[in-house]
């Protein structure tokens, strides 16, 4: 497949293009501006379409407040990750289909939060999960990247399949499939029995996808992706898709033990976990990765929860980190830019280069900080009131908070002094500051959280409060003040910018103890993958070797044993019901049909020579053909027979051609019993299917529709013909099809036969 490389003249033309298609996020985020009064004041914008009529599915979408506040996160990232990818992707190759998949994700994502029918939403969720891969693997001529798209994919691909399963579960259970009509449904759900497999299969979907420990993995590995992708997808979006599953499953799903207690387990741990390992990278996006990873873990961690303190500790952090993660990725990508190198051991000096950068990377760090007069501390004056406040573990929540956050000072120290203080090393020649579409993104998203910081009312009343009432039936008023008063999350709040200092102290001693602890761990989650992936491909390469043999015989068996085992499964329990004796007195001649069948196929299993082989063959069809004209259908006896002789002559002229018998391999016994074993059960499960059916009431709707619109609409006596030729006209221009392509295909063998 060949590529198009853009030449020095296009880049204009690129840069015109990606500002141009900027404007698609913005008028979204535009048109959403014009709903937000109605979602303040609790309006819900909803939309249906019909889908699949028949199957009760329709198009349907929801704009409430948590939607909203998505969509608001959604759009102003893709606007100002658009505009940075126009002078950011500049010169590269294939930019077309970089734009198409970044607003094709865009949209997917809008898809997932505003679906009202859980179908759709899980066709929207897939569409990220693909749209994610060739995302992550955009420079496909790179190894590593392509790697770590392929296991992006199969991570939360893989969740993608339990939640599918668990919806599923939940259509089983008799649950609307519309998200707007759960609100009476969750003491239902919680207390059947198949709870614990529904929470466990949404858990895990929600896990993949926002990198929850054990699948955390992926995360860090996707940052092989242009930067500008790792601002959107793992900073403001795909990662949140996760959060925002657990969000609105929480009136379903959550309140329970099992919940809670899950929750704020597997995000604390990977709270803390994505916190440690954020000192060790020297890679500025692994770094972030990192952070990201903490953040997620907190967001699930509050989700355990079922106070307002905790839900509105989780929707108030999930806004200050996307604001401020979205801008220290972009404002990365600034730098790599200019100074072509992401290393922190390489960077240094920036600060009279890029003062401008320096001062939105400042902004988003001091927020990432929690530092006074920042949306970011009042998110952590809110999270350590919503850590106390857990039903289940709330010291562990607590702890997990503090030492957590604490490690995120650290590394917001980390990410604004290492790379503009300090002397600039040598190697990074002249550096300029980058222009306006780069710098744009990350200023206004930094200066947003210092905007936010200074009014919070505003943010509580307009944001926060119409996405907590979404999803948690309480109308307690919600009010996110600059200063609490002298109480224990303030505190916190001090003990954890004291520990933080203390940490960037020794944050070189420190990155080498915690890299040397990772290098020695004998098993990790990247390694178990690693094994489970090579261990699926020796299993899939045992497998084809064992069926793939190139011998119809293996083939068939493989067709039969598996219908049989499918079939079977379902109705082995219902067979002695179905069994019934038949009245021999009736059926007395027919029985010596019967009988006449099974000598001649014996004549066809025993037979030394092709003729008479091919003899016996035809006998069983005319047999067949006599059964059917017995019991009054000779239209079907008559095409049994034409079939059945046109099948012989084939037969005839393929067999003719074949080896003397005599000089055919014999068969073993194993394989002659094997046969003769699965030919039974596929008799006796096929008997007992057609006794079962006769002992159902039969269903004359279809017999009365062709009955009557045979002549009328097809203008034919036979229905049977009408069925084949007009009604199912398509079905059976398929099997003439496959028919002639078989007869081509031994047409093939026989001259290749003829020629060796």
């Amino acid at each position: 497949m060949s590529r198009i490389f853009l030449t020095t003249e296009t880049v204009p033309d690129c840069c015109r293009a990606g500002r141009i298609s900027s404007l698609f996020p913005l008028s979204v985020f535009v048109l959403l501006c014009f709903a937000w009064p109605g979602i303040v004041n609790g309006h819900v914008y909803q939309a249906q379409s019909a889908w699949i009529p028949s199957l009760g599915l329709n198009l349907g979408f929801r704009l409430d407040g948590l939607s909203f506040l998505f969509c608001l996160i959604i759009t102003l990232a893709g606007f100002f990750v658009t505009l940075f990818s126009a002078s950011y992707m500049a010169g590269k190759p294939n930019l077309f289909s970089y734009f198409f998949y970044l607003h094709a994700f865009m949209v997917a994502m809008l898809g997932i939060v505003t679906a009202d029918h859980l179908l759709l939403l899980f066709v929207f969720w897939e569409a990220t999960t693909v749209l994610s891969y060739l995302l992550i693997g955009f420079d496909h001529e790179n190894t590593t990247a392509r790697e770590n798209a392929r296991q992006a994919i199969l991570v939360t691909g893989a969740g993608g399949l339990f939640l599918l399963f668990g919806i599923l579960l939940l259509k089983t259970m008799g649950a609307p499939m519309a998200l707007s009509q759960w609100t009476q449904m969750g003491m239902d759900i919680r207390e059947h029995f198949l709870y614990p497999f529904i929470f466990l299969c949404i858990l895990v979907g929600a896990m993949t996808k926002s990198a929850q420990v054990p699948f955390h993995f992926w995360l860090p590995n996707a940052m092989s992706a242009p930067t500008p992708i790792s601002a959107f997808l793992h900073a403001a979006t795909m990662v949140k898709a996760g959060i925002y599953l657990l969000m609105r499953f929480h009136p379903l799903l959550g309140g329970t033990s099992l919940w809670m207690g899950t929750l704020v387990v597997v995000g604390g741990i990977t709270a803390l976990w994505g916190a440690i390992q954020a000192l060790a990278p020297c890679d500025l996006k692994r770094v972030l990765a990192y952070t990201t990873l903490m953040a997620l873990g907190i967001l699930t961690l509050f989700l355990g929860g079922q106070t307002v303190a905790s839900l509105t500790a989780a929707a108030t952090f999930l806004l200050v980190h996307a604001l401020y993660k979205a801008a220290l990725f972009l404002a990365t990508g600034s730098i790599d830019h200019q100074c072509r190198t992401r290393d922190l051991r390489n960077l240094g000096g920036l600060f009279s280069a890029m003062p401008l950068t320096m001062l939105a990377v400042a902004a988003a760090t001091l927020s990432m900080a929690g530092f006074p007069l920042f949306f970011g501390f009042i998110g952590k004056e809110i999270m350590y009131e919503g850590a106390l406040s857990e039903e289940m573990f709330p010291g562990f929540a607590t702890l997990a908070t503090l030492f957590a956050n604490s490690l995120m000072t650290a590394v917001a120290g980390i990410i604004l002094l290492t790379p503009f203080f300090g002397t600039r090393p040598p190697s990074l020649g002249q550096v300029h500051e980058v222009p306006w579409t780069m710098r744009l993104g990350p200023a206004v998203m930094g200066g947003i959280g210092v905007v936010f910081g200074l009014f919070p009312e505003w943010v509580s009343a307009n944001l926060i409060q119409p996405a907590v009432f979404a999803f948690h039936p309480s109308r307690e008023e919600i009010r996110l003040v600059f200063f609490h008063g002298f109480n224990l999350p303030l505190l916190l709040s001090m003990i954890t910018l004291t520990l933080g200092s203390v940490i960037y102290i020794f944050r070189i001693s420190l990155r080498h103890r915690i890299q040397d602890v990772i290098d020695r761990l004998w098993i990790t989650t990247p390694r178990i993958y690693q094994k489970s992936l090579d261990a699926f491909v020796a299993g899939g390469t045992w497998f084809v070797r064992r069926t793939q043999t190139g011998m119809l015989h293996t083939y068939f068996a493989v067709i039969m044993v598996t219908v049989l085992l499918i079939a079977g499964w379902a109705w082995i329990p219902h067979m002695g019901a179905a069994l019934i004796v038949p009245d021999m007195a009736q059926i007395s001649i027919a029985s010596g049909i019967c009988l006449f069948i099974l000598a001649a196929t014996g004549v066809v299993l025993m037979a030394k020579k092709r003729l008479v082989a091919i003899g016996g063959l035809g006998a069983v069809g005319a047999g067949v053909a006599l059964i059917f004209l017995m019991f009054g259908a000779p239209d079907i006896a008559l095409t049994q027979l034409l079939v059945e002789t046109l099948t012989v002559i084939i037969f005839s002229l393929v067999l003719l051609r074949l080896p003397l018998l005599r000089t055919v391999r014999k068969r073993s016994r194993s394989r002659n019993l094997f046969d003769a074993g699965l030919s039974i059960c596929a008799g006796i499960l096929v008997t007992s299917f057609l006794m079962g059916l006769l002992q159902v009431p039969l269903d004359r709707n279809l017999t009365t529709f062709f009955e009557h619109y045979s002549y009328v609409a097809a203008h034919g006596r036979n229905i049977v013909n009408v069925i084949l030729v007009d009604f199912r006209s398509l079905d059976t221009l398929g099997e003439i099809s496959v028919v002639v392509l078989a007869a081509w295909a031994g047409v093939v063998l026989i001259r290749r036969q003829e020629k060796e």
